[in-house]
């Protein structure tokens, strides 16, 4: 089986993509095949209200029919047994790169019929991380909520993980950023995110033995 995760920071070495990276280990280590997707390595944009994906009996219907770098992106997912999308939240929301991967993502695969059936051929385990500079008490809940709702009316189960509070720079000092507690900042670094990193761990291989 093949594990997709895709990276929507435009960091690849900091929070999102370390837990990502942790979340695939887990499920190679569960017997999986598995691809890190940066999305900041590539040229695309969001859904451009083309309709090409809806047009009865069109060439492309249930799939975006743009050619640009994002669409062999998309034909992964679309192949993948599981999908792991992760991103920071900036201002209570998704990173831009991610917004417009999942827009050209959910998009074709959600008719405009009763209920807004998905037409997405199978159902696949999938999970949502988010890393944040906020407290849990400041939880973006509305956009976690909506994001997941679509994951699962599009491809089935959908698990998220939070990881919050979480480290940004190595030297507070080098930036105006008086708000944070530096100290506090480094110990939750040493102390949490090695648990978030685990957590992200059994992430991966549960969805590694939903999908069996």
């Amino acid at each position: 089986m093949k594990v997709l995760a895709v990276n929507g920071s435009p960091r690849k070495k900091w929070n999102t993509a370390t837990l990502l990276e942790k979340a695939l280990d887990g499920a190679r280590e569960s017997g999986a095949e598995t691809e890190l997707v940066h999305l900041y390595d590539h040229a695309f944009k969001g859904c451009l209200s083309c309709f090409s994906c809806k047009e009865i009996g069109g060439k492309s219907y249930g799939r975006c029919a743009v050619r640009d770098e994002l669409a062999p992106i998309l034909e992964l997912a679309a192949e993948a047994d599981a999908l792991i999308l992760g991103s920071p939240i900036y201002f209570y929301a998704e990173t831009g790169e991610m917004r417009s991967f999942m827009e050209r993502l959910f998009f074709p695969y959600v008719t405009y019929t009763p209920g807004y059936l998905a037409i997405f051929p199978r159902k696949i385990p999938t999970a949502l991380i988010y890393t944040m500079n906020v407290t849990e008490e400041n939880l973006p809940e509305k956009t976690i909520q909506v994001s997941q709702g679509v994951m699962q009316r599009v491809f089935g189960d959908c698990e998220v993980l939070l990881s919050t509070d979480t480290y940004q720079f190595d030297d507070y000092s080098k930036y105006v950023s008086s708000a944070w507690d530096a100290d506090a900042k480094a110990a939750r670094r040493r102390e949490v995110f090695p648990q978030d990193c685990a957590r992200a761990f059994d992430l991966g291989a549960r969805l590694v033995t939903a999908s069996w």
